[in-house]
């Protein structure tokens, strides 16, 4: 899938919310808060299409799942426009921020009371239930956060006061914003509520993250620098806080993090998967070492400078080409334990890791373990990305909010080294590509140069965008041809076809003279096939074709004296028509004054007789075959069961990766171009923007009911690693 969460959304919300100025302190939060919920709404849309996926599979009837069928189809096709329409409402809530209701516990449990619901329909009190439900849950679980901001923002905002507060980022606001965008979707009760349970797990329970980053975008603005808060929800990010109290020392690296960040709420998602590798640890029965007397606890510098003694990769050293063999792996886990095993003490203690650190590194190893198992990262690029695990270990040891940052210099790095490959085939030839040389660059240098300063990531990053927006403008140039090409082609190719069937139908019908045969399956044609093609400008295929039926009819004897002058009028006309247009296509231009005296002598032929035209043979009826028709029969199951992955089908969109693999074995990626609608053409091309395939809605179907066809997940490399992480810790602690 899409997907549209980085660059052009963010020039319409400027021009969404330009209406009023937006205070420049809140421009960098707008930005930050409308692509990330960009991105965590996106996560939302897929898993919608998961569950109405299994609940068609699943379902007790055919009405049932064509129910089911029909909400993924009218979701999959309304979405981009559900999500522009949801990140403008929020930038507009921006530039003109509505007044925001107190957010006091007393206030956080209330319900609505039966008057206010009296005349309101069952289907739409299902729907406000579930959003009181979201808001309040979400106002108890970050209320915090929320008065911070609050408060901050009043600051901020002209006109705004503590009487009357203003928060663009209060959930009651987004959540109006997302049941607004939906409103669009012709979809019931049962599937609105999954897109509303979906849009409470994947965006407003994940909300802490922005509302943290948009307190410290402030906090460093000088708004407000000062005010904490101390409530039951400030304990819930305060683990590490307790961790540091009771090993009754702080870990300078962990701070200093925590300092850039504005705290260590920023780091939720951290936090959140530390909370669940601490409950398996207590499921499992796993002591807690931290108050072991014949344990010293090793962390901060030194646990970092203990790191720094790891090589990065033997054949960085060597010199040795990267891309060869298969990917790199490495037990994290076993090279820190060998570390600390060498390590010395003063005391004589058994020297261990802090349990804080311990999950940065089994976190670190968990998502390489993602990384060389998801298919949707190309080989070769799988195969550099893996070299990188020590570093990346170290660069999380340093600062964790690289789980948290979607704008980390290292997390973004890897993102787009990871995007930028998505199209690569083990097929390719490495050594002549300049993307896949830049890419083993960036490895090489981090492997041999990285010590410890992240800014080599950010310099990395840089160069890289700046070589792949040279890069894209290539293939995009090469692409826009190949599109246009193509879509020639196959306009020209329907015209043909249309062309020919018009005028086999109109010929069969009768026993035409030679001549006039001759002219409309050898030179009108052509005209027609012109006209078709200019017809978006001129509306000449209806003039065409009306040309032919006129010179049929009047070859037919007309007795009824009404007719006969019709036929005075019409021909002359005819006549003129019929030469322009062959004078414009050139047929037989050293003959055509003597077809044209021929035709007319045909004509007057038919003028004079009065025995009609002769009707040509009818070939007769066949009756169906038996074994077609039992053949017919078996393909009607097969039908049934190809329309599941016809859904699938319309979900794809433009710029979609996808991978053929063939009968040999043999797979490539590409990347759909163009979908010409009215020749039901799909035209995918490479990464040079050259086409390598085409195939019809219901061939693509076939394809992947098949397993020849596989759509690539195309969301952010980490975000989807960090996904897949939670989504298993949860499932083994549940």
């Amino acid at each position: 899938m899409n997907k549209q969460s980085g660059i052009h959304y963010l020039r319409e919300h400027r021009e969404a919310g330009s209406s009023k100025p937006v205070p420049v302190e809140v421009t960098r939060i707008r930005d930050t808060v409308v692509a990330g919920l960009g991105d965590l709404l996106q996560g939302a849309f897929d898993a919608v299409d998961d569950s109405l996926f299994e609940l068609a599979n699943n379902a007790r009837s055919n009405n049932e799942q064509n129910r089911y069928f029909e909400a993924m189809r009218e979701i999959r096709i309304k979405r981009k426009g559900v999500e522009r329409h949801f990140q403008n409402t929020v930038a507009q809530f921006f530039a003109n921020p509505p007044h925001t209701g107190p957010i006091q516990e007393d206030t956080l449990g209330r319900q609505a009371n039966a008057d206010s619901l009296a005349l309101v329909g069952d289907d739409d009190l299902e729907e406000q239930v579930a959003l009181n439900a979201m808001v309040t849950k979400a106002k108890a679980h970050f209320q915090g956060p929320l008065l911070q901001l609050q408060a901050r923002f009043s600051k901020v905002y002209d006109g705004a006061s503590d009487d009357a507060p203003v928060n663009p980022m209060a959930p009651e606001h987004l959540c109006s914003a997302f049941t607004e965008a939906i409103q669009a979707l012709e979809i019931q009760i049962r599937e609105r509520l999954i897109l509303l349970k979906q849009f409470d797990r994947y965006v407003v329970s994940n909300l802490g993250m922005l509302l943290d980053e948009a307190n410290r975008i402030l906090v460093q603005a000088g708004v407000i620098p000062n005010f904490r808060y101390h409530g039951k929800t400030g304990e819930q990010h305060s683990a590490s806080e307790r961790q540091r109290s009771a090993d009754g020392r702080e870990d300078p690296a962990v701070s200093e993090g925590a300092r850039q960040d504005g705290g260590t709420a920023s780091n939720a998602v951290f936090e959140q998967i530390h909370q669940l590798l601490a409950r398996q640890r207590a499921n499992a029965g796993i002591p807690s070492r931290q108050h072991d007397p014949n344990i010293r606890i090793i962390g901060g510098h030194e646990l970092a400078n203990l790191l720094a003694s790891l090589p990065f990769s033997t054949q960085a050293a060597s010199g040795h080409n990267l891309s060869e063999g298969e990917p790199l792996t490495i037990d994290l886990r076993e090279v820190v334990q060998q570390i600390l095993a060498q390590a010395h003490t003063s005391d004589g203690k058994k020297p261990a890791l802090k349990e804080i650190d311990e999950d940065l590194i089994n976190l670190v190893s968990m998502l390489f373990e993602f990384i060389l198992d998801d298919y949707n990262l190309s080989a070769p690029v799988q195969v550099l990305i893996s070299r990188l695990q020590i570093p990346i270990l170290k660069v999380v040891i340093k600062d964790k909010s690289f789980f948290s940052k979607t704008t980390h210099p290292a997390r973004k790095l890897l993102n787009s080294l990871a995007r930028a490959g998505i199209g690569w085939s083990n097929s390719d030839e490495k050594a002549r590509d300049k993307l896949y040389e830049k890419i083993h660059g960036i490895v090489q240098r981090i492997l041999s140069e990285f010590d410890g300063d992240i800014a080599l990531f950010e310099t990395l990053n840089e160069e890289f965008e700046e070589f792949l927006a040279k890069e894209n403008r290539k293939s995009s140039l090469v692409e826009q041809r190949t599109r246009e090409s193509e879509r020639g082609r196959i306009k020209s190719q329907k015209a043909q076809e249309l062309v020919d069937r018009v005028i086999k139908e109109r010929v069969a019908r009768y026993r035409l003279p030679e001549s006039v045969h001759n002219i409309l399956l050898n030179g009108w044609s052509r005209v027609m096939f012109l006209a078709y093609l200019r017809d978006d400008v001129e509306h000449r295929w209806q003039e065409s074709v009306k040309v032919v039926d006129d010179l049929i009819w009047c070859l037919h004897p007309h007795q009824e004296d009404a007719e006969r002058d019709q036929w005075v009028r019409v021909v002359p006309g005819l006549l003129k028509s019929l030469r322009a247009g062959l004078e414009e296509v050139s047929y037989n231009a050293s003959k055509l004054d003597e077809t044209m005296s021929q035709l007319k002598h045909e004509l007057t032929d038919a003028f004079r007789t009065t025995s009609s035209l002769e009707i040509a043979e009818q070939p007769p009826v066949q009756e169906e075959d038996p074994d077609e028709a039992r053949n017919k029969a078996q393909l009607q199951p097969e039908d049934a069961a190809v329309a599941g992955f016809m859904v699938q089908i319309d979900g794809i969109e433009i710029g979609n990766w996808v991978e053929f693999r063939l009968v040999n074995g043999a797979s490539f990626r590409c990347k759909l171009s163009a979908i010409i609608e009215e020749a039901d053409c799909f035209v995918f091309v490479n990464r040079m923007g050259l086409k390598v395939i085409e195939k019809t809605r219901l061939e693509l179907a076939h394809e992947m009911r098949r397993g020849r066809l596989t759509l690539l997940e195309q969301g952010a490399f980490i975000d989807r690693a960090l996904d897949a992480v939670v989504g298993s810790l949860r499932s083994k602690t549940a």
